[in-house]
């Protein structure tokens, strides 16, 4: 598919359950949230029945909080009440759905879309070796399967939230069934905190979204 320039505004929805959506805005109002009566149904339980509003305006557009109760983010702050919408604002929904805005004019991005794109950062793993460097230092010995199963799907997920049964279907796929403990997880990620800080004890890395699950924070490598 070739990149065209956008007529409309749209809506791209990341989301392991609804593989990165498009929706194209067309000036209607769109209710979004986990009830069956909205306009783009997210099924996740973390978003509220109702939890945004997007909507034009005099030929701009807005998104609104509607009370949702875990909250709704634009570019990194909490959302109270309604923002005007510009070209490639991220809005995240409790932290756990995110969707980006693309406005008229834009380059539409090709249909399938990959994480954001984290290969500049400090962290970089090479998938095909399995070797994982921070700053091109490499990280040895070598992580151990499960640590290494676990970066790359934070380092995959770009800036989404991995949360804890996407852990367990990532690193342990046998055991799904049996139930991994928290405290598993939990040790997993301290020892893959531990072996990451080994080169650049300096940054955490991984980090932990109370009731959500883990992200990875991988700032700009260093000159």
């Amino acid at each position: 598919m070739s990149e065209s320039t956008l007529d409309q505004p749209m809506l791209i929805i990341h989301s392991d359950k609804m593989a990165d959506t498009q929706w194209v805005l067309n000036g209607q109002s769109l209710v979004i949230g986990r009830g069956e009566d909205c306009d783009i149904v997210l099924p996740e339980r973390q978003v509220s029945r109702h939890h945004i509003r997007v909507y034009a305006e005099n030929d701009v557009y807005y998104v609104q909080d509607l009370d949702s109760r875990n909250g709704t983010w634009v570019n990194g702050v909490q959302l109270k009440g309604t923002h005007l919408l510009e070209d490639g604002d991220q809005i995240s929904l409790a932290l756990a759905i995110r969707l980006q805005f693309i406005g008229t004019g834009a380059t539409a991005p090709r249909q399938s879309v990959v994480p954001a794109d984290i290969t500049g950062g400090r962290l970089r793993i090479d998938p095909e070796a399995r070797r994982v460097f921070i700053n091109n230092a490499e990280i040895d010995p070598p992580l151990s399967p499960p640590q290494y199963r676990l970066l790359e799907l934070l380092y995959t997920s770009g800036e989404r939230i991995c949360t804890r049964d996407k852990v367990v279907e990532t690193v342990w796929p046998d055991v799904i069934g049996e139930g991994v403990s928290e405290q598993a997880i939990d040790a997993l990620v301290r020892r893959l905190r531990d072996r990451l800080a080994e080169i650049d004890p300096q940054w955490q890395y991984i980090i932990t979204v109370r009731g959500h699950g883990f992200r990875l924070n991988n700032p700009p490598q260093q000159d």
